[in-house]
């Protein structure tokens, strides 16, 4: 029979790695978001995981992974790059069944958290308390926009990054960086005149190095990618790809 008390860790369970009280991504940053493909899933996960950690380090380049949250803390505890949950509900521990707080991202070893995404969603005034939480708890928010106008309006909650990912192009062949680069740039300004301390991330459609290196060219810290890697048959090959443009 079940029972409410939550279960310690084994004897034989690994360590996290160490991280600061005041974590960093990085920049110029390679942050690969999993999503949840079938491939992308388990060990599969933990694989990826493995070797963008590798390439990253070889490369010379920060990197950091946003696997499925079933996923986060197996992989947080086998890689020492940050990881960060997919999406947070901006709650308190609690009878809150299927949410994911930001205390149980927290305690599964994750750095921070995507927000947002044009895939999960939320209003304003929940982006707002979830990078507050975030805050809280050390956490590292990586909010999400679609457009300029909605760039500058997310700014003001002060993320640490946000990623500006036009939704048409969120995991289509054509890059934001070189179809419409007035859009990245757009972004970068309006970010800066409302929170100079945000980093903005360039995403949707980033797929070669050209793209990587259009988009820090264009004023962007890095880059938020998934179906170019997620999708690729050589998941190895893409990452190289994408960490030449840096």
């Amino acid at each position: 029979m079940g029972t409410s008390t939550p279960s310690a860790p084994g004897p034989s369970e690994p360590a996290r790695p160490p991280r600061t009280e005041s974590p960093t991504l990085g920049r110029p940053l390679l942050l690969l978001n999993l999503k949840t493909y079938a491939g992308c899933l388990g060990p599969s996960a933990e694989r990826l995981a493995r070797t963008l950690e590798e390439m990253g380090k070889l490369a010379g380049v920060p990197v950091a992974l946003a696997p499925a949250t079933p996923d986060l803390g197996r992989i947080a505890t086998a890689v020492s790059i940050p990881v960060l949950a997919q999406h947070v509900d901006p709650l308190d521990p609690g009878p809150f069944t299927g949410f994911v707080p930001p205390a149980a991202i927290e305690q599964a070893g994750a750095w921070g958290s995507l927000v947002n995404h044009s895939e999960h969603p939320l209003p304003l005034p929940k982006v707002q308390e979830a990078v507050r939480r975030l805050d809280a708890l050390g956490l590292i928010p990586v909010v999400c926009a679609g457009d300029v106008r909605a760039s500058a309006r997310l700014a003001a909650t002060q993320p640490t990054y946000l990623a500006i990912e036009p939704p048409d192009l969120v995991g289509g062949d054509r890059a934001v960086s070189t179809a419409r680069p007035e859009v990245v740039s757009g972004a970068v300004d309006a970010v800066r005149a409302v929170s100079a301390g945000t980093l903005v991330l360039c995403g949707a459609g980033v797929h070669s190095r050209v793209d990587v290196a259009r988009a820090l060219e264009l004023g962007a810290s890095g880059v938020l990618v998934a179906s170019a890697v997620t999708r690729s048959p050589d998941p190895r090959a893409a990452i190289a790809e994408l960490l030449a443009g840096f």
